[in-house]
């Protein structure tokens, strides 16, 4: 995860913690860095104008003062569930930790008798997701997407023969439940699809992509679509 990234989704989980507020050590678990980076980052986040506040002592912690940052959104409590259903199910999916995001900063912003609707439907919904990869690995493959860098990845094959590749992102593909990385292997001279779950270790480069595209990939399945807004 970028630092970028990160201070976003660490100021949001402050936020939501409330007056709660949470340790240094619980926000280095949770964001898989050392309490000394956590630390910086409050530092850099209060730098940058964010109202946090600290309580020192056992039981003290973190916190900022809320705030509401959008205006206010008009959805019905099924459409607030659909948000909540489509993210909780796709956990694995590129940039859920985003979208994620995203949904609980339209759900602060419901009115409450919305929000209560909501909350009431949205327990009547359960989704058994599979563990997802690592935030580490997920994090350096989509950063390497969005800015088309390689990157760098361990991969274990089906038959448990573990390669170090540099890869050219082309896009993310989901068939039969299972993510993949497409890109073209650097190793292979080739495309290669790649189980995001097979990924042991990635970083991203600071070398540009060459340009491959999406139709080097070949011609989707009938049943197969992106997930490009049409306007519907």
């Amino acid at each position: 995860m970028k630092r970028a990234e990160r201070l976003h989704a660490l100021s949001e989980m402050l936020r939501r913690s409330g007056a709660r507020g949470c340790t240094a050590e619980r926000l280095a678990q949770e964001f898989e860095v050392s309490v000394r980076t956590i630390k910086r980052d409050l530092t850099a986040l209060e730098n940058a104008g964010a109202p946090l506040w600290s309580r020192p002592g056992p039981g003290g912690g973190y916190g900022l003062v809320a705030r509401v940052n959008l205006p206010p959104v008009s959805l019905s409590p099924p459409q607030a569930v659909a948000l909540l259903a489509a993210v909780s199910a796709a956990s694995d999916a590129p940039y859920a930790d985003l979208a994620a995001s995203g949904v609980r900063k339209i759900l602060d912003v419901l009115d409450p008798k919305t929000r209560a609707q909501a909350d009431e439907l949205a327990s009547r919904i359960w989704v058994n997701a599979p563990p997802a990869a690592s935030r580490v690995i997920r994090s350096a493959i989509e950063e390497a997407m969005a800015e088309q860098r390689v990157v760098r990845v361990c991969y274990v094959s089906g038959d448990g023969d573990a390669t170090t590749r540099d890869v050219e992102p082309i896009m993310f593909g989901s068939t039969d439940g299972l993510w993949y990385l497409i890109g073209w292997c650097r190793l292979r001279g080739g495309i290669r699809w790649f189980r995001v779950e097979r990924i042991e270790r990635a970083s991203v480069t600071a070398i540009p992509c060459e340009g491959h595209g999406i139709e080097e990939v070949g011609m989707p399945p009938a049943t197969a679509r992106s997930v490009r807004s049409r306007g519907e």
